[in-house]
């Protein structure tokens, strides 16, 4: 079958819409998924900056929520024709860590979502010459019309739902709602500093809102910290003097949580100094600079650890979320702005510019 995917050729060029072939039906376990909406992370921005380690060219998109079309045949996997999914991270499902309900730690997780996905020979997805485009970015490449996907990479949803915005919880507001939730288990009393007001950290915000801890966000920018405020935290830019001071105040003594979406190894030292004594702190971002921790930092039981996807299981988070969405209590939604798959590369502008915090594209024949 033929359908519409925003293609990324170079990692210097701009997103082209093109028409792209999928040259094979869904094998057992599997499923065909007409996407409704994916949202853009920053994750799929990331592939410009890769090195050459993600492979080119390729249909990015891992936020993807959309209906089920086709189905493998083999084993029921509990999702058929008609049902609507939220799709995220792709995972194999046998290695110790999977087994151990972790599949976010999963044994091949880079290599099955960030360096080109399952190997394909002949490959299953070219553009119209015939050419090979990259398989299966996250186990999706969602910036498309159509997206072949695992079934475990599936959560089925109420048909109820606004379908076209409920991608983002399939990797951001997982991320940063997970990590709350999951990671630190945070609750009544818990304090927290979430260091950087976008899409994971404000969908953090939230989370620890809705579970009853008080929340500092700090950010460089002022609309951002604004709507931190607005979902419950205290704000404090960052370039507050003695910033680790103010939380301590803040905090009754320090946090006990602390979550960092920035990658800035000055305002992770700062954070670190901020915590109270056992405090743990949280890194999401990926570093792109070596981590040199300042003395102290560590002292009298501090800890900081590497948290991927929000520890999570997504088909018993993202249920979850969806439930505190619907009491009010988890605006994501509120994040949101929709652009058609047409509109990707101004999508892209906005979203680097800090013009928009979760940029969701929708299908052409959808959003027209």
């Amino acid at each position: 079958m033929r359908f519409q995917a925003a293609v990324l050729r170079s990692y210097d060029a701009p997103f082209t819409l093109e028409e792209v072939e999928l040259r094979a039906e869904p094998a057992a376990g599997e499923l065909l998924v007409e996407i409704a909406g994916t949202g853009m992370c920053r994750t799929d921005l990331a592939v410009r900056r890769s090195a050459g380690r993600s492979p080119v060219p390729a249909v990015l998109g891992h936020e993807g929520a959309g209906t089920v079309v086709r189905t493998g045949d083999g084993p029921d996997t509990g999702i058929g024709v008609g049902d609507h999914v939220v799709l995220s991270f792709d995972s194999c499902g046998r290695c110790p860590t999977c087994r151990g309900a972790a599949p976010a730690y999963c044994d091949s997780f880079a290599s099955l979502n960030l360096f080109g996905g399952r190997g394909e020979k002949p490959a299953r997805l070219t553009d119209t010459s015939g050419n090979a485009l990259a398989p299966r970015w996250f186990g999706q490449s969602s910036f498309a019309e159509y997206a072949l996907v695992p079934a475990r990479n599936a959560v089925r949803v109420d048909p109820a739902l606004p379908l076209e915005l409920l991608g983002p919880l399939g990797c951001g507001a997982l991320t940063g709602a997970g990590a709350v939730l999951n990671t630190f288990e945070a609750g009544p009393g818990d304090t927290l500093v979430v260091l950087g007001a976008g899409a994971v950290g404000l969908t953090a915000v939230m989370a620890a809102t809705a579970a009853g801890a008080l929340t500092v966000a700090v950010d460089r920018h002022p609309e951002r910290l604004a709507a931190a405020e607005r979902f419950g935290a205290i704000a404090l830019p960052a370039a507050s003097p003695d910033l680790p001071e103010r939380i301590r105040r803040l905090t009754d003594g320090g946090a006990r949580y602390a979550l960092d979406t920035t990658a800035s190894p000055p305002l992770i030292n700062q954070a670190l100094h901020a915590l109270r004594p056992t405090g743990s702190l949280g890194l999401v971002a990926r570093l792109h600079t070596p981590l040199t921790l300042e003395p102290g930092t560590l002292d009298r039981g501090r800890s900081v650890r590497q948290i991927c996807e929000g520890d999570a299981v997504p088909a018993l988070l993202i249920p979850r979320l969806i439930a505190l969405w619907r009491a009010g209590r988890f605006p994501f939604d509120e994040l949101i702005r929709t652009y058609p798959l047409s509109g990707i590369n101004e999508a892209e502008r906005d979203c680097d510019a800090g013009r928009v915090v979760k940029p969701v594209l929708l299908p052409d024949k959808a959003s027209g």
